[in-house]
């Protein structure tokens, strides 16, 4: 476990020697994780969360945990208003259901804009992805270039098993989603994630509906894929 968190801090370090450094945080076990190591070692990585309005009542209850276990270090981006409008009026609230089309349109709103507007200036981006979490995630790597928004890439965790993860909460006592105690390994806005059953994939319950090959907001989509993002949310909410 010594030389996962070793790796993991020189990841993070790498990622600080490129300030401006920012850390998107959606507070799973994984974002706890680097959370912790980057307040534990006071390195000058800012920290951010996007409130999409669809956020479950529990990762709310540990957004305040999380202030009151390390200070008020997480600032928060909310999608913009007038845009969340036109979405709703066009597909309706839960208008994400109909098509993978649809549910990338809300992504886009409630994701996409309020992610670009809080990595704005910034040359490093942390994340606490890993590579076993989905098929889309295979090819993760610990540094990668994030070419769509001319930024480097850092995923300190990209190469830690869930166990691992796990192992670092329980030796830390850092604080987790309650939902995890429920299944659900991997959690979103409220209505696009569900508890998984035994034997099922880690993100199963995540955008249940589609297939597995589709299960990405764009938040995370490499080079040219995620220019097209706003596109989306343009030819769906127009």
């Amino acid at each position: 476990m010594s030389g996962r968190v070793e790796s993991a801090l020189a990841t993070l370090r790498d990622a600080a020697g490129l300030a401006p450094a920012a850390f998107s945080t959606s507070f799973g076990a994984e974002d706890m994780v680097v959370l912790d190591l980057i307040r534990a070692h006071a390195l000058p990585i800012d920290i951010f969360t996007l409130d999409t309005g669809r956020l479950p009542e529990e990762t709310y209850a540990l957004m305040q945990r999380v202030e009151e276990r390390y200070g008020r270090c997480v600032a928060i981006f909310f999608p913009d208003a007038q845009a969340v409008d036109r979405l709703v009026a066009a597909n309706g609230i839960n208008g994400f259901y109909d098509s993978v089309d649809k549910r990338k349109a809300c992504c886009a709103v409630r994701k996409l804009e309020p992610l670009d507007r809080a990595l704005a200036g910034k040359r490093a981006w942390v994340t606490g992805l890993r590579a076993q979490q989905s098929v889309t995630r295979t090819a993760l790597v610990g540094r990668e270039t994030d070419s769509a928004r001319g930024l480097e890439k850092f995923n300190p965790l990209a190469d830690w098993s869930e166990a691992d993860v796990w192992a670092y909460i329980r030796a830390q006592d850092v604080p987790y989603n309650a939902l995890h105690d429920r299944f659900y390994p991997s959690i979103g806005c409220a209505p696009c994630t569900r508890a998984i059953a035994p034997g099922e994939d880690l993100r199963a319950g995540r955008w249940w509906w589609e297939q597995p090959e589709s299960k990405e907001c764009g938040l995370h989509m490499k080079d040219g894929r995620v220019t097209h993002r706003k596109d989306i949310a343009v030819k769906e909410i127009a």
